[in-house]
């Protein structure tokens, strides 16, 4: 009797613990025991969907013989009935509505809260929540669970109360005119002063409202920071990266979607606020010795070539450099624009050429936030050396960017920038680039300058009709004849005063106010309390050429940077959607796709391609430390066959300082060899977070590693061919890389940090073979020689390539389906095992313990060359989407580069074999100079 009140209770209790309870009475059934009949209609409702009608066999026949035409019409009637099952299925509430969000929503918590549907399914979704009872919980009328959220909650609640009675308190003092304190005194109203810029000087950074400035006091927010702080992952914020929380992807997952954005259909859209500005201003000869002494020598940009350059209708990108010693270290990647004059330079006759050099003009030098100290430091140096001088202008935080990328980014800003002035030359050609689906299509590195209005008053943006605007005939006029480098007026976005008259744009109440007393749909004009905002926009092309999309870039003021930032988001595409989010990461991956390396991680030769390295190497070496031994590659016992035992130098690492013999001690014996070698970070008007990256720079963060690494020199492209091409003696420094883009021939997918190892040369006759039982250490440079590799391992490498028949039978390797040859030792039970193991996993069979006398690792796969042949590492690798198989962007060796296509010709010498660290297959691939 107790054991059955026990099971009595526990049933009841179990009942009573059900998530879901029972589903509430029918207003007109209040009162009585009956419950909504939900259940069972919607049974009967699923029932009658999915009944599919048929016709008996029996009607076609007639007499026992076959009607073709009554069995045609039988089965017509099935087929149709058929698809009438299936269209009511779909509609018969198959699915919740929560299941036809579009993939990217978040499903859990549109699941349970009805808000987060589109509005035109919200009514359903709340029918469906009430049938399934499904529990909704709102976070404010959630109770707190803990004491410390209790207490949290109580204190929120006061301070609202007292923000609020502070409010009512000011509205009544302005109400009134009159301060309270001191009665009689009105107060007065005034205006925020202009931010001080002072030359030569680093700008200090805007100060935040007094509830943000404990989340700033290391790092600088962008000007969209809080829209990114609910939608995407964020720099750590103890963590910043270059002194700025920055956006590193969204929330939602979206690598293929943003492939398909920057490329296919759509766009892709970033706040690259904290890309660093600077200004240089002075005598228009000083500029130019400037602008010399950074690297820009080429006779193009000062000739008749570069007229249009000057004259501030094109940019000029590039690597910019210093002067080091007997040679020259790049600082990182620039955007120079030329501010124009009233009166256009002009090919004038030599008379005048001093008249010129005196004109003042203005440029603008946009670089990565990464070298912006580096390349500073030697502005103001260069500066004031050069006569006449010239002054520097920190803007970092006067102007910001968007960048934009995909067939949709033209049509995007159309809708979003509209013309201040309509006489305004380029604000017409701008308006007139309806129907341009590339950037890329327009004229190299062209700009456009013009006041915008505010976007606010056009919000939320109309779709562009790019049907009737414009013909592709006028089109391509304009983008042939480009009728915008005659009469160009100076930008505004130059000038201190009209950014700051841009930046006192009306508050958002004071929009709300107007839109809400004009007509609705009626668009807002433009009034005296509207500023004109002045934006420079300009294209850029991608070093891989082709058919890769173009990039636009808008350069606006700091301030004006949210409300562009807000009617881009919501754009409606003409191609369906809104504009795509991008991160770092996403900017990582399309230059990955379109096969050029990205600034810094890709640039191993300069101060800030160093300085990344060293902490990506912390983060690998803090991720393989937290993995349990027996999950972690332990690289010492690391098999590379023929006796080779330990990987080669560092397998967290791009091991340069291996690759090249540099010392991992070294410290600069002079301060020449650093760039910010003369500035005490502590002297320096830093704001705060800078310091760190000055001290990492000076050789004070990673003592032991950097400073060695600051001594590899980065080589350009043009250079190497060059050297290449040239039938002179003279060969690239020793110490000197080059960036190049693999592509693998068949099959592999590289990881950062893989080796790039060059084909093996054919070993003379006179090589002597060691034995098969002396083990050669992969890292001794000495013994680890041809002698202990196959004497035909080039021939095995070639053959990999598709098509390729040359080599005799004795060199052909083993494929994956064909029986390896087993030493003559293993038993046949052992036999057994492992062909049972490889029939059941369908891997190629195991091969037993490699010795020094082996020919390859089984599988087909060839051994990989010695350390002797080691040529560089891997940046960047993964699976291309836009190529279909696996690319990696790496560096190598400038003077093995060099020797190898010297020697093998420039076909085969561009072949290389890429293993990942701690992998002993290895691929063949192909690399090309980017």
């Amino acid at each position: 009797m107790d054991n059955h009140n026990k099971q009595s209770a526990s049933g009841k209790a179990a009942a009573d613990s059900k998530k879901r309870k029972e589903a509430p009475l029918n207003q007109n059934q209040q009162g009585k025991e009956s419950r909504p009949p939900a259940r069972p209609q919607k049974r009967v409702k699923f029932q009658d969907a999915r009944n599919i009608r048929s016709q008996p066999s029996d009607a076609a026949l007639d007499d026992g013989k076959l009607d073709l035409q009554k069995f045609l019409s039988a089965r017509e009637f099935e087929i149709k009935a058929l698809e009438t099952s299936m269209r009511k299925c779909k509609s018969a509430n198959a699915t919740r509505v929560f299941q036809q969000v579009p993939r990217e929503m978040r499903r859990r918590t549109a699941s349970h809260n009805a808000k987060r549907v589109p509005k035109r399914l919200r009514d359903r979704a709340k029918r469906e929540m009430m049938e399934d009872n499904t529990p909704t919980v709102e976070a404010r009328k959630r109770r707190p669970r803990t004491t410390r959220a209790r207490i949290r909650a109580e204190n929120a609640k006061r301070l609202e109360k007292l923000a609020a009675r502070k409010r009512k308190r000011a509205l009544q003092n302005e109400a009134g005119g009159e301060n309270r304190d001191e009665p009689g005194k009105t107060t007065i109203q005034t205006r925020a002063p202009r931010p001080k810029i002072r030359r030569d000087t680093l700008n200090e950074p805007p100060k935040p409202k007094s509830k943000f400035k404990k989340r700033q006091i290391n790092k600088t927010w962008l000007p969209t920071h809080l829209w990114h702080a609910k939608r995407a992952t964020m720099t750590e914020s103890t963590k910043p990266l270059w002194r700025f929380a920055i956006p590193l992807t969204p929330t939602q997952k979206c690598y293929r979607p943003t492939h398909r954005a920057s490329g296919q259909k759509g766009t892709v859209f970033w706040d690259t606020s904290y890309m660093s500005t600077v200004r240089l201003y002075g005598a228009a000869g000083g500029i130019e010795q400037v602008l010399k002494a950074l690297g820009l020598v080429q006779e193009s940009l000062w000739g008749n070539r570069g007229r249009k350059w000057r004259s501030g209708t094109r940019t000029w990108s590039g690597m910019v450099s210093r002067q080091q010693r007997n040679s020259r270290r790049d600082i990182g990647p620039a955007t120079i624009l030329w501010n124009p004059t009233p009166t256009v330079e002009t090919a004038a006759p030599e008379s005048n050429t001093t008249e010129l050099k005196k004109t003042q003009r203005q440029i603008l030098i946009r670089t990565h936030p990464s070298c912006f100290l580096e390349l500073f430091d030697e502005l103001v140096k260069l500066a004031k050396l050069h006569t006449p001088q010239v002054h520097v202008e920190d803007l970092r935080f006067e102007i910001g960017s968007i960048e934009l990328t995909g067939p949709g980014s033209t049509e995007t800003l159309l809708a979003v920038l509209q013309p201040y002035y309509t006489e305004e030359r380029h604000g017409q050609v701008f308006s007139s680039l309806v129907g341009v689906t590339n950037p890329a299509s327009l004229p190299k590195d062209a700009v456009l300058g013009f006041s915008i209005k505010d976007p606010r008053l056009s919000y939320p943006p109309k779709r562009v009709d790019t049907a009737s605007k414009v013909s592709d005939s006028a089109l391509l006029d304009t983008l042939t004849q480009w009728p915008v480098e005659e009469q160009v007026k100076p930008y505004g976005l130059f000038d201190r005063d009209v950014r700051f008259k841009a930046s006192s744009l009306p508050p958002q109440k004071s929009i709300n106010r107007r839109k809400g007393a004009s007509t609705p749909g009626q668009e807002m004009q433009v009034t005296a309390a509207d500023p004109p905002i002045p934006v420079i926009a300009f294209t850029s092309r991608p070093a891989a050429g082709g058919q890769a999309q173009g990039t636009w870039t808008l350069l606006a003021p700091w301030k004006c940077i949210l409300p562009i930032w807000y009617s881009i988001v919501h754009y409606p595409l003409s191609t369906g959607g809104n504009p795509r989010l991008g991160g770092l990461n996403e900017q990582r991956q399309i230059a990955f796709e379109q096969g050029t390396p990205w600034f810094p991680g890709d640039f191993l030769g300069t101060n800030a391609g160093v300085v990344w390295e060293m902490e990506q190497r912390a983060q690998r070496k803090k991720a393989w430390d937290r993995r349990p031994r027996g999950k972690r590659i332990e690289w010492a016992s690391l098999d590379l066959g023929a006796g080779r035992k330990g990987e080669i130098g560092d397998g967290l690492a791009c091991d340069f300082e291996h690759l090249l013999g540099l010392p991992t001690d070294h410290l600069p014996n002079s301060c020449e060899d650093q760039s910010t070698s003369d500035v005490d970070p502590n002297a320096m008007d830093l704001h705060p977070g800078e310091e760190a990256e000055a001290a990492a720079k000076l050789g004070k963060v990673h003592k032991n590693t950097v400073p060695s690494l600051t001594t590899v020199e980065q080589m350009k492209k043009t250079e190497f061919q060059a050297l290449i091409s040239s039938v002179n003696s003279g060969r690239p420094p020793p110490r000197s890389i080059i960036s190049v883009n693999i592509t693998f021939v068949t099959r592999g997918v590289a990881n950062a940090c893989a080796r790039i190892y060059r084909l093996p040369s054919q070993p003379s006759a006179t090589t002597a073979v060691p034995s098969s039982e002396t083990e050669v250490p992969a890292t001794d440079p000495v013994a680890a020689g041809m002698g202990s590799l196959p004497a035909d391992l080039r021939d095995q490498w070639l053959q990999k390539i598709p098509g390729n028949k040359s080599g005799s039978r004795s060199t052909k390797v083993t494929t994956a389906h064909a029986a390896p040859h087993m030493s003559r030792d293993v038993g046949q039970g052992t036999r057994k095992q492992l062909m049972a193991k490889s029939l059941l996993s369908g891997d190629p069979l195991p091969y037993p313990r490699p010795t020094a006398n082996q020919t390859d690792i089984g599988g087909g796969h060839p051994l990989c060359p010695g350390e002797e042949d080691l040529i560089g590492f891997v940046t960047a690798g993964a699976y291309s989407l836009s190529e279909g198989k696996g690319t990696a962007v790496g560096a190598i060796s400038a003077e093995k580069a060099f020797d190898t296509v010297k020697e093998s010709g420039p076909k085969e010498g561009r072949l290389c074999i890429v293993r990942n660290a701690g992998e002993n297959v290895g691929w063949l691939a192909r690399w090309e100079l980017v």
